[in-house]
Order: C-alpha cells, then sequence, then structure tokens
C-alpha cells in the first residue's frame, strides 16, 4: 500500500491512496483531498480494505475531520464498505441519484441511512473547508449514474473509471502511447459509446487540469498529458460502438 502526496500547498493536501488491497479483487486507488480542518474521501472501496484504509485516513486528517464520502457510482469496489465509514465517522456521503435506494443493498444501518445524499444528474458544488469542489456528471462512463471529482485548488480531476488501466508497475504515465495498452480493453468493453467520451471532452476541457487521476492505476500530470489522455477518449469507440449487428444464440 502506498500513500503518495500529489498536492500541498500549507493548507491545502490531496493524497492518493494506492491500492490498500491484495487478492483477486481488482486493483482501485483511493483518494483523500484535505483542506483546513475539513477533508473528503472518494470512492473508498470495500471490506477487504476498510480497515486498513480507515487507519491511513485517520492519520493524514490529523485534527482535521472526514467531512465527505463520495460515491461516484454504485460499484461495490466503490461503495461496498459505505456503511462502515458512515458507522465510524460523522461524514456525510454523496452519491449520483440513480443510486441512492440501490447503495442501502450494500447494508446500511437504519441510524446512518440519512447521511447518504444524493447528487443531481447535472452536479453540485459541495464545499470543503473554505473550497469549493464541482461533481461534474459523467454520465455512462461507465455507469449510467456516475460522477467525477475537479478540485480548483489542486486543479486535479479525479476520473473515476475513466481513465482506468490495468497491469502497470508505475504509478505515473510518462508514455502515453505505451500506455494505451493498459487502458484499450477496460475502456472498449466498460465504456458505453463514443458519444458520452465526446461530451465528457467538450466539459473538461473548459476546465484547468493539471491532474487526472483514475480509480485504478496510474494518473496522468501535465497539461501535455492530459490533452493526450482527452484527444484519446475523444476519439474512441467503445461500448455499443462495437456491439455487432446480432448475437448468436448459444448451441
Amino acid at each position: 500500500m502506498t500513500s503518495l502526496v500529489l498536492f500541498d500547498n500549507g493548507t491545502h493536501r490531496n493524497i492518493f491512496l494506492e491500492d490498500f488491497g491484495r487478492g483477486q479483487a481488482v486493483q482501485a486507488n483511493q483518494h483523500l483531498i484535505v483542506d483546513g480542518d475539513q477533508g473528503m474521501l472518494l470512492d473508498p472501496g470495500g471490506h477487504k480494505v476498510y480497515a486498513k484504509l480507515l487507519s491511513e485516513v485517520l492519520a493524514q486528517l490529523g485534527p482535521a475531520t472526514l467531512q465527505h464520502l463520495f460515491f461516484s457510482h454504485q460499484d461495490p469496489d466503490v461503495v461496498a464498505a459505505a456503511n462502515g465509514w458512515l458507522m465510524s465517522t460523522t461524514a456525510m456521503a454523496w452519491t449520483p441519484v440513480l443510486w441512492t435506494r440501490f447503495i442501502p443493498h450494500f447494508g446500511l444501518d437504519s441510524l446512518v441511512a440519512d447521511r447518504l445524499q444524493p447528487i443531481a444528474d447535472e452536479g453540485m458544488v459541495l464545499p470543503l473547508g473554505t473550497s469549493k469542489m464541482l461533481i461534474l456528471p459523467a454520465h455512462f462512463l461507465h455507469s449510467p449514474g456516475n460522477c467525477q471529482v475537479y478540485d480548483p485548488v489542486s486543479r486535479i480531476l479525479y476520473s473515476g473509471d475513466l481513465g482506468g488501466s490495468f497491469g502497470t508497475q508505475y504509478q505515473e504515465v510518462s508514455d502515453f502511447e505505451g500506455h494505451i495498452q493498459f487502458m484499450l480493453s477496460f475502456h472498449q468493453r466498460y465504456m458505453t459509446g463514443n458519444k458520452a467520451l465526446r461530451v465528457w471532452a467538450k466539459m473538461v476541457r473548459q476546465l484547468d487540469i493539471e491532474m487526472i487521476v483514475p480509480q485504478h492505476g496510474a494518473f496522468f500530470r501535465g497539461s501535455a498529458m492530459v490533452a493526450q489522455f482527452v484527444d484519446w477518449c475523444e476519439r474512441l469507440q467503445c461500448g455499443i460502438d462495437l456491439m455487432p449487428e446480432t448475437y448468436l444464440i448459444p448451441k
């Protein structure tokens, strides 16, 4: 497990928490943003990482309080340990409105159920300390209800599954063309279609982005690398673009 500080200006910190789980579970990163005396944990994952991650998050927070939990979508590598986080902290949990009645199936205690709050399809602005996080719509990338977080202080876009890679031995992408092999099949299968990617690319080009940090695998740093990734997404054929004209009935 690795904790890496991506940004620190003295009052605002962004910590990359890499792969606190091991074994057969899919590799996943978690992300902590701390502004002043408040913290926000993104996509905290499942039961396998909960205990170790809770200990690390509390250590990184120091005197700050965990104010927000962010669940980008409904997958178990995002929300399976939701009840543990809500029972052990006073944080509010935020998730796309589409999933507010599905996440309780992971076992939310009635004492904390009212702290799971909806994010409208249009996204929202979420105060954190003296800063404001932008919760961006990223629907169908890959979930039909899906959001991302943009931090305007560090200029980091937390992209969730978009940009995810598997099989890398590095944390930061230095060779984009060489990195495509670790992203391609995942994006072709999990991302819904090129239209969703084009709409997303048009939106994020309006932001000043220094880093794109996915939930899986390595992150992209610097305006040139960010632009390469956004351009690649915009052109990518995936999901329903690649569907056959008919399915074959098994014999």
